[in-house]
């Protein structure tokens, strides 16, 4: 007899690849009355040795097939312990957990297709084998989730959109979602939204570029830039951010995805040559870093959001949500639209498990055979049924 609800561990690792985030998601019903409670969250770093290859990978470093292969199945383990020390840290039973949602590791994401071998292809590889993770856990596991999208003409990205849209649909406010991870997304959803109203699209980096410069000129010794304090202590150094402002991929019309392939190691050393140019500090690289990532999603909102919506709300999530430069500088751009910023974790989803809670949202669905792509957010040609079920 199936059961009223699920309990199920959401596993996401996003471009910056420093940590695994957990969240345990108790879920009942089917849209558009879905009902879903957060029963408990982790976070779990990565290993150094294993973030850096990882990293090598994403950056396009020249490696053999069978270090990527190993990596796949050394990430299910990892998944896999974050699993199990998740349900240790929340006092749940492991057997007690109905599904796993695991995204896996960006390690390659073309949305748009290009020329291949003689056919016009697009692909995405995401890694950490979903089958380690069921066999390890005893906990049937989906993971795999932006290929289907793709077969289907979409960009495989994003598919966080489903879940802000039963989280944060709301029949008389018009509300943006913005994750603040490695790279920047919004969801736009219109007061009172149908699935098909929703739109989505990537606006840029977020994290990513702030991140690679801290870790550059600390020499490794700090990964990020916390609450924005370095920051602080730069300044905007003129003709800078509007030499970044020049990006094409700003002004690109949505849908769009993008990740570290662009916004990765070439870009930062870009980045790098125009601070000897324009005689940068290092702290003043990164404030620049940190207004160019603001700037690109304002861009992006007065370009492809506010001229169609009206827009009350943008909700923050992801690490660039508990900085709070960030949220002030954002909030200060925003204050003569008429648009109120806010955390997620006012509106019950902590920050930094979004996309954890999200992916969990989209395994329930594909447990019970439904779609959870919005092809109005990816371009897909129709909604499918995503992810691959690996059978404990």
């Amino acid at each position: 007899m199936p059961k009223d609800s699920l309990l199920v561990l959401g596993l996401m690792s996003g471009t910056s690849a420093d940590g695994i985030e957990a969240a345990l998601v108790r879920i009942s019903g089917a849209p558009p009355n879905l009902k879903s409670k957060l029963e408990g969250q982790a976070s779990l770093p990565i290993p150094k040795p294993i973030r850096a290859k990882i990293l090598q990978i994403a950056e396009g470093a020249p490696l053999p097939a069978s270090e990527i292969s190993q990596l796949n199945f050394r990430l299910g383990q990892l998944f896999a312990d974050a699993a199990i020390a998740t349900c240790k840290k929340l006092r749940v039973p492991l057997k007690s957990v109905d599904l796993i949602a695991s995204h896996g590791q960006t390690i390659f994401h073309q949305g748009q297709p290009i020329p291949f071998l003689g056919a016009k292809t697009s692909s995405t590889l995401q890694i950490g084998e979903a089958s380690i993770i069921a066999a390890r856990t005893g906990v049937t596991t989906i993971g795999d989730f932006r290929p289907a999208d793709m077969a289907a003409g979409g960009q495989g990205a994003p598919l966080v959109p489903f879940a802000d849209y039963l989280l944060y649909r709301h029949e008389q406010i018009g509300r943006v979602s913005l994750n603040l991870g490695g790279i920047a997304n919004i969801t736009v959803i219109p007061a009172n939204a149908k699935p098909q109203d929703v739109f989505a699209f990537d606006t840029g980096p977020a994290n990513i570029l702030i991140d690679a410069l801290v870790s550059h000129f600390t020499k490794g010794r700090h990964r990020f830039d916390r609450d924005g304090h370095l920051a602080m202590r730069g300044q905007n150094t003129h003709g800078l951010l509007e030499q970044l402002l020049k990006d094409p991929f700003i002004y690109q019309p949505p849908p769009k995805s993008t990740g570290r392939e662009y916004y990765g190691h070439r870009f930062v050393q870009k980045l790098l040559r125009l601070g000897r140019r324009f005689r940068a500090q290092p702290n003043d690289l990164i404030r620049v870093a940190t207004e160019f990532t603001l700037t690109t999603v304002v861009v992006a909102l007065k370009l492809f959001v506010l001229p169609k919506v009206n827009v009350k709300q943008l909700i923050v999530s992801g690490g660039g949500a508990q900085n709070t430069l960030m949220m002030q500088i954002l909030a200060n751009m925003l204050k003569n639209e008429g648009v109120e910023v806010l955390r997620s974790s006012k509106l019950g989803v902590p920050e930094q498990s979004k996309e954890a809670y999200a992916f969990a949202l989209l395994a329930y669905e594909t447990f019970h055979h439904r779609p959870s792509n919005l092809p109005s957010a990816t371009g897909a040609a129709r909604p499918v049924i995503l992810g691959k079920v690996s059978y404990a």
